[in-house]
């Protein structure tokens, strides 16, 4: 074991938030669409200049993601001053972060758009207009939506987009469609792989979040959203995705992370099982908690039981984010949570979880971890 961390020694330490976000115009795509595509493109809208807003995808209003006025008005000001490069450096010197990897807000719903072509457009605006506003520095890397309606259409845009030091991890959504163990996806893999970028994909991204309504939804339904995560680590271990690219690795973001020991030991008993009676397909080299341990990662805001998993998961597969600006954000205190959660751990281990693995993940350069803001 390595030498013990004490409690205060966190604050020395550099920190990179592994999820953070910018909301991004409630007219954004509407804007810089053209009239065949706008209408269906993620748009926040209201009925009177007093009134309430509805987020709008495909046309049709998410009911459950409504705004008062009051609310939208608040969240306006938090768009403006997220979407500054000025006013992100100044947040994380008062959260103490040294560096950021920054994803959509609204673009987490384009993956539910039916329109192949409406879907990469609004990609692609996103990509082009979240670089203008905050690309280009160091302590800041972005995540760039991948259009996944087609594997062609996918590896262009990533390709596109990787030009650009400032883009750190490619975004997809955390449920594929097709499942993300279908052979067409293989090409996207390699050119990701290759790329040196994770793949990352965001809590509730691909799929519809309400699976429950009534008493108790709301809270049941951030657990199922988070769910996800296994299952689609599940798929790409299992499979031999993992296996046949070794240089991929997937981030898994705002999932949590106390899910990762539990998955690991549930898929090697099934894994061992099946394999005594013939049913294993593919075959692979190792078990799928070795592939989970080196490729999959997952971040997390507060979780001590991914904390007290570290026996067996390790280090490598845990990153933090401070979730910055959203209400179930660390910020701005984001210092004494990890004061508590890394009391009694490694100093090894701290450094990779709140700083290092992020730093590797998405390419940050070391010089921003020289010193804690």
């Amino acid at each position: 074991m390595g030498c013990r961390l004490e409690m205060t020694s966190v604050l020395e330490l550099p920190k990179i938030s592994a999820d953070a976000h910018v909301d991004e115009p409630h007219d954004l795509w509407y804007q810089r669409l053209g009239p065949d595509l706008r209408d269906h493109a993620p748009r926040r809208i209201r009925a009177s200049d007093d009134g309430g807003w509805s987020l709008v995808v495909n046309g049709s209003p998410i009911g459950w993601n409504e705004l008062s006025a009051e609310e939208a008005a608040i969240k306006e000001a938090e768009r403006v001053a997220a979407a500054s490069p000025d006013v992100r450096l100044k947040m994380m010197t008062t959260d103490s972060i040294n560096a950021e990897i920054v994803f959509p807000t609204i673009g987490l719903y384009a993956w539910g758009i039916a329109n192949p072509a409406v879907g990469q457009a609004v990609c692609q605006v996103y990509n082009d207009w979240i670089r203008e506003q905050i690309g280009g520095h160091d302590r800041i890397k972005l995540a760039a939506m991948v259009p996944t309606w087609d594997v062609d259409m996918a590896i262009a845009e990533v390709e596109r987009v990787c030009v650009d030091a400032s883009v750190g991890g490619l975004l997809l959504p955390l449920v594929g469609n097709p499942d993300w163990n279908s052979r067409q996806w293989e090409p996207l893999w390699s050119v990701i792989a290759a790329s040196g970028r994770p793949a990352v994909m965001h809590q509730g991204s691909g799929h519809d979040m309400i699976f429950y309504r009534g008493w108790g939804s709301g809270t049941a339904n951030l657990l199922a959203t988070q769910s996800m995560a296994p299952r689609a680590a599940a798929l790409l271990s299992c499979s031999g995705i993992l296996e046949r690219h070794p240089r991929l690795h997937a981030v898994f973001v705002e999932c949590n992370g106390g899910w990762i020991s539990w998955a690991m030991q549930t898929l090697d008993y099934y894994y061992q099982a099946h394999d005594e009676i013939g049913w294993t397909k593919p075959k692979l080299a190792e078990l799928p908690s070795h592939y989970i341990r080196q490729q999959i990662h997952s971040t997390f805001q507060d979780d001590p039981v991914a904390i007290t998993n570290l026996a067996d998961t390790g280090a490598e597969c845990l990153l933090w984010g401070n979730d910055y600006p959203h209400p179930e954000s660390t910020y701005p205190h984001s210092a004494k949570v990890l004061e508590r959660l890394f009391q009694g751990i490694d100093i090894n281990s701290t450094r990779a979880i709140i700083a290092g693995n992020a730093q590797r993940l998405f390419g940050f350069n070391e010089s921003v971890l020289k010193d804690v803001p």
